[in-house]
């Protein structure tokens, strides 16, 4: 199966700490998939190599002739993948903006009916935990639902070291066992999912929202 791991940080110096902390905890994870996964791909897809228009325009609103050929590159690979792992600080309680806006130029036909996994750090003691609640909500409406167990890093700059090693005195082995069970349930629903749509177009059960919102309404009374 294919995977699309998503790092949501752009910010490039944070001072005190070192710049790009989330870069480590990327790198970790993906470190974790490819040993202990290996039978599946894992690509990674860095908020920062998408410069996008100051005005918000999203994937689905350009005419297919005129679409960005990045952000449509990037289409494709959402549709063709079978799960996600988001990965995101937390800025003011919340999850990155950054990562909001990247994934809000995409309709939730590309995501809908694969799962997906909550990956938080901070440089302080909570992890990003309090980001992690609203990502829940936000990825469902999305469609790509989160598996239960999330994976929280506080003080990552003290655990991983700038390649994603981990820092003396850390094991590996416990950080990727506690990395794993979020891991092992992403790829369990994911097979799972993949297996299901080959029997049934979940699109064609529950039609996508396409030409207006009204789509949306409860029947008139």
């Amino acid at each position: 199966m294919k995977f699309l791991v998503f790092l949501g940080t752009v910010r490039d110096s944070t001072p005190p700490q070192p710049a790009r902390l989330g870069v480590r905890v990327a790198a970790a994870c993906l470190a974790c998939l490819n040993s202990r996964f290996a039978q599946h791909e894992f690509e990674l897809i860095d908020a920062l190599d998408y410069p996008l228009a100051p005005v918000f325009k999203p994937h689905f609103a350009y005419r297919k002739a005129e679409v960005p050929a990045q952000l449509d590159e990037l289409a494709q690979k959402i549709q063709a993948c079978d799960g996600y792992i988001m990965i995101s600080p937390e800025y003011n309680h919340s999850m990155s903006p950054a990562l909001a806006n990247l994934l809000n130029h995409f309709g939730s036909s590309l995501f809908a009916y694969k799962p997906s996994a909550i990956v938080t750090y901070s440089a302080g003691q909570w992890g990003g935990m309090r980001a992690a609640v609203g990502m829940r909500t936000f990825l469902s409406e999305l469609g790509c639902l989160p598996v239960s167990a999330m994976i929280h890093v506080p003080k990552a700059q003290e655990v991983f070291a700038g390649d994603g090693a981990l820092q003396s005195g850390e094991h590996q082995s416990t950080w990727f066992d506690y990395f794993g069970r979020t891991f092992h349930q992403l790829i369990w629903w994911a097979d799972a999912a993949r297996e299901q749509r080959t029997r049934v177009d979940p699109h064609q059960l529950v039609k996508d929202f396409r030409k207006d919102p009204s789509q949306r309404n409860a029947p008139a009374s």
